[in-house]
Parts: C-alpha cells; sequence; structure tokens
C-alpha cells in the first residue's frame, strides 16, 4: 500500500487528507501549528515532527501550504523535503505558488530520479470535504498517470497541463476568472441591497440565470449570514491575484480587471486587516 505524506493541514489540506483517510490510505502529515493538525489526526493519520519526517516514511509526499516563500522552506530548507527525498518517490505540490518556483522544484528533484508534479486545485473548501476538487497538474504525464488512482479520492477532474509550472500557469487563469466573479458577486449584492430588493431572492434567480456562478452560489448565502469565515483565505488571494499579475507583466499583459480586484483586496487586506476572513469579506469594503 502507498504510503502518503501530508503537509499543510490547513482548511483545504483537511479536506484533502480526510478523502485520503476514508479510503483507507495511511497518511503521514506536518503542519507548522500541530494543533491545526489534530482533526485529522483524530480521523487516524499519523504526526510526524517535520517536513524531513514526513518525507523519510512515505512514498507520495503532497504539499499544500499558505505562500510561496512557504513552499520554497519546505523543499529546499535545512529539515525540508528534497534534502531528504530519494530517487523513486513522488513530490506533489498543490499550494497555488510560482511557475517559476514550480520549475526549480522539479528540475532539482529530476536530477535525483524524484518525481515532481505541481497540481493546485480549485473548488474550494467545499470541493475539499466532498472530495470533488479540480486539479490542474504540470510536470511529467507519465507521473501524473501514476498517481491518477489517489488524485481520483478527491477530484472530479484532473487536468494535465504539460511540463513543470504549467499547473501552476492554468490556476493562475483560474484565478483571474474568480478575480471577477467575486467582484461581481460584491458588486451585484451591494446594488441589489441599495434597490431595496430581497437578496436572498436575488441570488436564487441570478444562479438561475446566465449570472450563475461558483462564487454567487457559494458565497453570496454566507454573506447573508455574516459568515465570513475562510472557505479560502483573503489573504491566500490576493497572493494569488499578485502572482498573476507578475506572470502578466512577464508576458506583457495588461489585466486591467484583474488589477483591480488585487487593489480592491489589498484595501481590504492592508489597509483594513482582514486577510485572515474569507474572500466573502470583500464586501466589507461597502457593508460594515
Amino acid at each position: 500500500m502507498t504510503k502518503i505524506g501530508f503537509i499543510g493541514t490547513g482548511v483545504m489540506g483537511t479536506g484533502i487528507i480526510n478523502n485520503l483517510l476514508q479510503h483507507g490510505n495511511p497518511v503521514v502529515v506536518y503542519n507548522r501549528t500541530r494543533a491545526h493538525a489534530q482533526a485529522v489526526c483524530d480521523n487516524g493519520a499519523q504526526w510526524a515532527a517535520s517536513p524531513a519526517a514526513v518525507t523519510q516514511q512515505t512514498d507520495v509526499i503532497f504539499t499544500m501550504v499558505g505562500f510561496p516563500q512557504d513552499v520554497e522552506e519546505v523543499y529546499f530548507g535545512d529539515d525540508g523535503i528534497l534534502v531528504n527525498a530519494t530517487a523513486g518517490q513522488y513530490l506533489v505540490d498543490m499550494t497555488t505558488s510560482k511557475p517559476s518556483l514550480a520549475q526549480r522544484i522539479s528540475a532539482t528533484g529530476t536530477n535525483r530520479g524524484i518525481h515532481v508534479l505541481d497540481a493546485p486545485v480549485s473548488g474550494g473548501d467545499i470541493g475539499a470535504k466532498n472530495g470533488k476538487l479540480t486539479v490542474m497538474v504540470g510536470g511529467n504525464a507519465t507521473d501524473l498517470d501514476q498517481l491518477r488512482p489517489l488524485f481520483d479520492q478527491f477530484s472530479k477532474t484532473v487536468s494535465y497541463y504539460g511540463p513543470a509550472g504549467s499547473g501552476q500557469h492554468a490556476k493562475m487563469a483560474n484565478q483571474i476568472m474568480i478575480a471577477g466573479t467575486m467582484t461581481g458577486l460584491t458588486e451585484a449584492l451591494v446594488y441589489a441591497k441599495a434597490a431595496h430588493l430581497d437578496l436572498k431572492q436575488v441570488i436564487t434567480t441570478l444562479q438561475g440565470g446566465a449570472a450563475e456562478n461558483f462564487s454567487l452560489g457559494s458565497y453570496g448565502p454566507r454573506i447573508l449570514r455574516d459568515d465570513y469565515t475562510p472557505g479560502f483565505f483573503a489573504k491566500h488571494f490576493l497572493k494569488d491575484l499578485r502572482i498573476a499579475l507578475d506572470e502578466a507583466d512577464a508576458m506583457k499583459l495588461n489585466l486591467p480587471a484583474t488589477n483591480q480586484a488585487k487593489q480592491l483586496y489589498e484595501k481590504l487586506i492592508d489597509d483594513q486587516g482582514l486577510g485572515n476572513d474569507g474572500t466573502q469579506a470583500l464586501i466589507k469594503l461597502w457593508w460594515h
């Protein structure tokens, strides 16, 4: 049986780990804050004290941490994955991170006979919990073929995009799209409230027509309940938008709508300190 390591037991990681456990896999976990791993340990995951300890006792290591600097530390740190990994192991970074960093991890691993994939996901906390994530993969296609049975345990769609970094580029396209649906959701509700409409009815109506989208269906009802707990952290979404715009600049692309979304999230996070709220907290720029 494949021994799985998982580094990062946040909102998304917890859902994925629980699905892997429910399919009978032994899973060894590490998280920077041990208390955040307690829920999956209660469900049968085994705790390890460091990324190195996870790497030394597993065959496939998934990582899902917060920021590119966290990815760098987990993979390249003295107590990290790459210094402890051996030929034949599989490393899968599911963090939304920089394509260039995914390429560097892949090059370092491949030179030592280690299989490396970048595999960011979409679907939020609900998708992770229900095993219905969309996965975007970069790396060697044959490596994906080997791991597809594992991906299928927590995903509804697994799409291969090409060499290392390609999965991250696909995720940037995803986040650019979500930037538009989140600002659309926010401004639609702000407008509807100012017009004295029944907001619950508005959401139901819009979801039944051409305006239907994930953000509206998932986060609209949360806003009406004053529920700003993170299905996806606002601070992580801002990180993603900054990566997307940096990549766009490198390709000499101007993405004005995405840039506007980034500026709005900067107001929410940098000015109002609400980075630990969910992305739906954007509406707090209008509603207090």
